[in-house]
């Protein structure tokens, strides 16, 4: 049988790759809110003929409405698209000033036909990363809780629960340090859809964890007298196919949709690619790894702590 937990500290290494890179833009650069957050109005147009990008943000400047101006859809050409994404201070749907910017559009710009029209108050934004950042909380505590009562029969439940945590906040760091680098280097934004995507990947993730560990309970049961890093080791082989196979379906469904669906869900769709793919390598290579850690006491390592000799080797 193949030993996949002797190698645990190479995907622990794996894992550290995939997230310090994120993690250090995050912290420097943040994420590029959404006017879902921030407030704001979104305006996407469609013009009839290619027009510049620059040409756009000059006469949003020149009307008094500095705003981001990007490309989006299949007709971006270099510095040039019909489609327009404009993101401006937060102005109303009936109220003259958008009339006033439409006409001017016009005049400089030639006609174009609006695709979407969205505006959200600082005060809703607010509310809405206060939330969001809430559901997520609330999310992890009931993770956490659920699988100590589930898993309350076997030794140090606790820990269970504790290690798919720490996979799940895996994948939400790949997540948001993969979205830190592309709102910096390509101005991606997030919005409400994007929590929705973050709670789905916490969601897979430790739906995929369960079943690891809901097969280590159940060898532990049936391989007594054996060590819990071979028990692992088992369970980890049993599972690994059916894991695998579950992903990749879910996986394929999810790339066929962002390469054929709508624009808008893009963002969307991105964000559970990166997220399933991520919790499929958390659930078999990093919780059921940290569990063995943790059961054979080798956080001790880390913290220069050695475990007290044995009164027959004491002396």
């Amino acid at each position: 049988m193949f030993d996949i937990v002797k190698y645990r500290y190479w995907f622990f290494l794996f894992s550290l790759l995939l997230i310090i890179p994120g993690t250090i833009f995050l912290i420097t650069d943040g994420l590029r809110l959404g006017i879902d957050f921030r407030g704001g109005t979104s305006w996407q147009v469609e013009f009839e003929r290619p027009v510049s990008l620059e040409a756009v943000r000059s006469t949003l400047q020149d009307a008094g409405y500095p705003a981001t101006v990007q490309s989006f859809g299949e007709t971006a050409t270099g510095d040039t698209s019909r489609g327009i994404s404009i993101r401006l201070q937060e102005i109303q749907q009936d109220a003259p000033q958008k009339q006033q910017l439409e006409t001017l559009m016009r005049e400089r710009l030639g006609p174009f036909s609006e695709r979407q029209f969205q505006t959200v108050g600082p005060a809703v934004g607010r509310e809405v990363a206060q939330r969001s950042i809430l559901a997520i909380a609330a999310a992890s505590l009931g993770i956490l809780l659920y699988i100590a009562f589930a898993f309350r029969k076997v030794r140090h439940p606790f820990r269970y629960g504790a290690c798919a945590i720490l996979a799940m906040l895996h994948d939400v760091l790949v997540v948001l340090g993969v979205y830190a680098i592309l709102g910096r280097f390509f101005g991606t934004e997030v919005d409400a859809l994007f929590v929705t995507a973050l709670l789905t990947v916490i969601g897979f993730s430790v739906h995929d964890t369960i079943v690891v560990f809901d097969r280590i309970r159940e060898n532990q049961l049936r391989r007594v007298g054996e060590s819990f890093s071979s028990v692992v080791n088992y369970s980890l082989v049993q599972t690994l196919v059916r894991s695998i196979n579950t992903s990749i379906t879910v996986l394929l469904t999810l790339t066929a949709l962002y390469l054929f669906g709508g624009v808008t869900i893009k963002n969307f769709v991105l964000a559970l690619l990166i997220g399933i793919a991520s919790g499929t390598f958390s659930s078999i290579f990093n919780a059921s790894m940290l569990l063995v850690v943790w059961e054979n006491g080798e956080w001790s390592r880390f913290f220069g702590r050695r475990r007290p000799a044995s009164p027959a080797t004491a002396g």
